[in-house]
């Protein structure tokens, strides 16, 4: 080939959507990337050229007439020592890969193998601009809430470009800190499964191979990285928190402004001074009737920025503020624990798939509330009662499926055990024999069948019997504890959301009182949203089904994902913070797992002691029939 038309080849390559990025930039194009049959590369010269005074086409090029009929062999490639250089590192087992897991281990040899793809961070040069532009950005990792440390790139002042053993190790290393920040940015880093038996969220976490082939096609592998991260606005806004209150700036190319606070007094309330009417043009505040005077108006607009750059908010400007004035990209290093708690929920939004659909329920239990989402936006909200401190609620994710009027409920085996056999005792003897005192079961309405066959309460040997194999059910009627309604989304947990007898609960500040489930507040209006939604339903009709329904199945036309979360930080939208109290201990234990090195404790492997501890709490049996005997439940 013409070396003319091999240049032009090069170019046009680039360019083509099938063909990796880092081969157009490494220039190592061959027409072996393109397909052996050689009319691939007449039929681009074509279209590169396209000349008027040839018409040819991929047909008549194999139709035309041969100029030599000899078959002549190509020069076979030579070998690229870059290549051969990441196989034997992959294949000897060097230092750069002792910390790949399997998965990534045979992605990265299963790529490497074939001499068609191109290496993608490396060349004979050294590191390539997609090598700096994948680094910057894994480096870049503590603002997304992650630990940059984590990551082990090559050190570019040691990099000896001459040898093709120390590129290839950058090149794995690069490679095994691309797969490492994927994984870890898709809530990769810990199992949380292994924090707590209540933490069962369903993680979407990458393939390794589909990554690191998918990134070979990238333009930009920085922005490939960052798609990994999530993309609900809430997780933005608490990484941009977490910057500010590391004393960063999240504009780094912000410019300091051009109303500038010179050296002067302290100005505080009550004070007059020229600097005043800067202080106001500064801050936006109006310059009224006297612009030099410090009123109330220029002191709560001075306080506003203190709080917004972690400073304290007295409203007195002294060289601390005007510092900040000047140069508010220096801000002050926020509260130790605020971060803490921002890096906690930022792990959680992980455990969130990226796009959690355009109608959506969601609760989160530490803020006892649950909100119905369209479109990214909240259209219903309601208090909910959640699961007492040694009954939790659980933080995972289904689709509910169906809207129960009139509802059954069926007796879970931990209220049969340790809320309702207490209360069965023995009573008589003598000549009558033994009898036993199931007044409880007659008070709930509760009734009993084994096998599928109703059984007479009296004639059961209590004392032999396993309660656990007996089915107990409440029929609907105004004391089932269900109440009106009850939502299904089949979850291995056995929970689900539903109406209550227990009203007065939701006037509570702190509402955890139930074995697990969740109460609403308001069942009939959240009924009325999702079933307007779905089936398109009057809220007439709902009211006739909540009002007058029995044990009416209202399956749902598309299923409706519900998210149980356990966020206890939520950035406003005026960059305050919110917080709520970590009810169920969740945030000790991540905080163990994540921010004390003890990484080693939630993905691999917890210590046996500190897994049989936290089981014995989370199944500690509850102090026989307390709860059932003051409110039925």
């Amino acid at each position: 080939m013409k070396a003319t038309y091999a240049t032009a080849l090069t170019l046009l390559c680039a360019t083509l959507p099938g063909l990796p990025a880092a081969a157009a930039e490494d220039g190592t194009t061959s027409t072996a990337m393109l397909g052996a049959d050689p009319r691939s590369t007449e039929f681009l010269r074509i279209q590169m050229f396209d000349s008027s005074e040839s018409t040819v086409t991929p047909d008549t090029v194999m139709d035309a007439p041969a100029v030599d009929t000899v078959q002549r062999a190509e020069p076979t490639k030579p070998a690229d020592p870059l290549r051969k250089a990441v196989q034997a590192q992959l294949s000897e087992g060097g230092a750069a890969t002792d910390n790949l897991r399997a998965d990534e281990k045979t992605a990265l040899v299963d790529y490497y193998a074939d001499p068609d793809l191109p290496l993608l961070w490396v060349n004979g040069r050294g590191l390539t601009a997609r090598g700096k532009s994948a680094m910057a950005e894994i480096q870049r990792a503590d603002d997304y809430g992650l630990d940059a440390v984590d990551y082990k790139l090559p050190r570019l002042s040691e990099l000896d470009k001459t040898s093709p053993d120390a590129l290839a190790v950058a090149e794995i290393q690069i490679s095994h800190a691309v797969l490492a920040y994927a994984r870890d940015a898709r809530g990769g880093r810990v199992d949380p499964r292994r924090i707590s038996r209540n933490l069962d969220p369903t993680l979407a976490l990458p393939k390794p191979a589909e990554v690191i082939q998918s990134i070979a096609y990238r333009s930009d592998a920085g922005a490939y990285l960052r798609s990994f991260q999530p993309q609900h606005p809430q997780f933005e806004a608490l990484r941009r928190k977490l910057i500010d209150l590391r004393g960063g700036n999240t504009d780094t190319a912000a410019k300091e402004p051009e109303i500038q606070i010179p050296s002067g007094p302290l100005l505080r309330f009550g004070d007059a001074d020229p600097q005043v009417a800067l202080l106001r043009t500064r801050l936006g505040v109006p310059q009224g009737s006297d612009p030099e005077l410090y009123d109330e108006t220029v002191g709560e607009a001075v306080k506003r920025f203190q709080t917004a750059h972690n400073t304290a908010a007295d409203g007195v400007v002294g060289p601390g503020t005007r510092l900040l004035l000047n140069k508010p990209h220096l801000r002050n290093a926020g509260n130790p624990a605020d971060i803490e708690k921002i890096l906690l929920n930022m792990e959680r939004w992980r455990w969130l798939p990226q796009d959690q659909g355009r109608f959506y329920v969601t609760v989160n239990v530490p803020e006892f509330m649950l909100r119905v989402v369209k479109d990214d936006e909240a259209v219903y909200t309601t208090r909910v009662v959640v699961g007492k401190t040694k009954t939790p609620t659980p933080v995972f994710s289904n689709d509910m499926k169906s809207v129960v009027f009139g509802p059954y409920w069926n007796v879970p085996n931990s209220i049969k055990t340790g809320e309702i056999r207490p209360y069965i005792r023995p009573y008589g003897g003598g000549w009558y024999g033994r009898r036993w005192d199931t007044r409880v079961l007659a008070q709930h309405e509760l009734r009993i069948k084994y096998n599928g066959q109703e059984i007479d309460p009296q004639t059961i040997d209590w004392s032999r019997v396993d309660i656990r194999k007996l089915h107990f059910y409440q029929p609907p009627s105004p004391k089932n504890v269900l109440g009106r309604v009850k939502f299904v989304f089949p979850n291995k947990h056995d929970v689900y959301m539903h109406d209550t007898q227990e009203k007065h609960f939701f006037n509570k500040t702190v509402r955890a009182e139930s074995h697990g489930c969740m109460r609403v507040q308001n069942p009939d209006e959240f009924a009325a949203v999702l079933l307007k939604y779905d089936r398109n339903w009057s809220a007439e009709k709902t009211r006739d089904a909540f009002n007058t329904g029995y044990d009416k199945h209202v399956p749902l036309n598309n299923a409706i994902p519900v998210y149980i979360t356990y966020f206890t930080l939520w950035v406003n939208e005026d960059g305050s913070i919110k917080t709520y109290g970590d009810l169920y201990g969740h945030d000790r234990r991540m905080r163990t797992a994540l921010l004390k090195n003890g990484r080693d404790y939630a993905a691999v492997k917890r210590p046996a002691a500190a897994a049989k501890k936290e089981q014995q709490a989370e199944m500690a049996p509850r102090r026989a029939g307390t709860r059932f005997a003051r409110t039925g439940f």
